[in-house]
């Protein structure tokens, strides 16, 4: 099965690295123009640039999603800069400071929703605006493990995680009839730079904890939930709406 977006405009948030930057680098090589958002414009711009100096086309974009006017304003560029907006992945996010229920701070839990819950219903808002507009398009959102399990000292993550399932469904059952196709994708334990941080944050131990119930018994690559995500932007998902896909190496199903 071979996968094209040529002639197709892409749009990935949180693009600088990790899973962002690998489906970023997927849409291109699959012939699709792309801009890649990151609140780093460092980042993004020199994943821009790598991806233009191998004769792909990508644009780089400087946007907090937890913002919704900068969130306004990079869909706006990327349609007038690339010509169109056809596939997005809403995939920026944050780890939430490790704390009971009883202890989490509320500033964390502001920060948190406003990231991975806010910033994915703002980006969608603006991305549904302009493919209502052309009657096509397919949007895939970033959820988590995290958005179908719970977690402990993790709660405000898991909670914005869920959040995101609920957006997908019904932003999917809004357009089902209108060419416009909203999916989720939930990674599991993926090797990314988030996960080296939580690990130099201290939660290398619990990371481990869960390898052991992976049943592939490894961590995920990058590369492996961006072919997920190109298939379900793909035609070749053309009756798949409103699903979240769990990329985890089976640990889900226990």
């Amino acid at each position: 099965m071979k996968i094209s977006f040529d002639n197709k405009v892409a749009l990935v948030t949180g693009a600088g690295s990790g899973i962002g930057l690998a489906a970023a680098r997927s849409f291109a090589a699959a012939g699709a123009a792309v801009a890649l958002a990151d609140r780093s414009l460092d980042a993004v711009a020199a994943a821009a640039a790598a991806l233009n100096a191998e004769g792909f086309k990508a644009h780089a974009i400087r946007c907090d999603v937890a913002d919704d006017a900068q969130v306004e304003s990079m869909v706006t560029e990327c349609i007038s800069t690339l010509g169109g907006l056809d596939v997005a992945f809403n995939n920026a996010g944050v780890q939430n400071i490790l704390a009971e229920t009883a202890d989490a701070p509320r500033s964390d839990f502001d920060r948190v929703t406003a990231i991975n819950l806010g910033g994915v219903w703002s980006c969608m808002k603006f991305e549904l605006q302009h493919m209502r507009r052309q009657g096509s398009g397919a949007i895939v959102n970033c959820s988590s493990l995290g958005g179908l399990v719970g977690g402990a000292q993790r709660g405000t993550y898991h909670a914005a995680k869920h959040g995101i399932l609920g957006l997908t469904k019904s932003a999917a059952l809004e357009y089902a009839e209108r060419g416009i196709r909203v999916n989720a994708v939930c990674p599991g334990l993926i090797h990314t730079q988030m996960a080296e941080q939580m690990i130099a944050g201290g939660q290398g131990d619990a990371l481990e904890q869960m390898l052991l119930s992976v049943p592939m018994g490894r961590y995920g690559r990058a590369d492996e939930i961006a072919d997920v995500v190109l298939f379900l932007c793909s035609e070749h998902s053309s009756f798949v709406t409103g699903q979240s896909i769990s990329v985890d190496g089976g640990f889900i199903m226990r």
